[in-house]
């Protein structure tokens, strides 16, 4: 059946076949290449998507060990700054320590010194006393063996202090 009897005109059958063959060329395109087609773009959307997701993941697990790393530096320097200021309290205290024993050092010496000072002061003192003693009982002996007169009695002490001036 022809559709317009001019040349060229339209004829249903021909285009009843041809939309069957255009639908039957759409059924196996769909089948064949549009549904693996359409599959292999939905597996690669998920795989984007997936690797997406582990970017993101990655990239939240580095910032948290960005902040850790930080976190513990932070308490290294902290620690580091608290060993720094130990470190100088214990050389002051140290210096401290020195300076005291050195000073119960020097006055330890003072003090004994000064002690053998007054000993040997005392052992002097003494000294001069029994050469005090022995010249008087000389004076006396001489004294009594003969009478003095002024003069002799000048004489002898003169000499008396002349022999405790050159015993010192």
């Amino acid at each position: 059946m022809t559709i317009g009897a001019t040349v060229g005109g339209l004829r249903v059958g021909d285009m009843i076949t041809q939309l069957f063959f255009f639908l039957l060329l759409l059924y196996f395109v769909k089948k064949f290449a549009w549904g693996p087609l359409m599959n292999k773009m939905q597996e690669r959307e998920e795989y984007v998507a997936g690797e997406i997701e582990s970017a993101e993941q990655s990239r939240l697990e580095a910032e948290k060990a960005s902040k850790e790393a930080a976190a513990q530096l932070s308490q290294v320097k902290q620690e580091a700054q608290k060993l720094i200021e130990d470190a100088k309290s214990a050389g002051i205290k140290q210096e401290q320590d020195i300076v005291d024993s050195a000073k119960m050092e020097a006055d330890r010496i003072i003090q004994a010194a000064q002690a053998d000072i007054q000993n040997e002061k005392e052992k002097a003192i003494q000294a001069l006393q029994d050469k005090v003693a022995s010249l008087s009982v000389l004076i006396a002996s001489k004294v009594i063996e003969k009478e003095i007169s002024a003069q002799d009695q000048e004489k002898l002490i003169n000499d008396y202090i002349k022999e405790v001036g050159e015993e010192r």
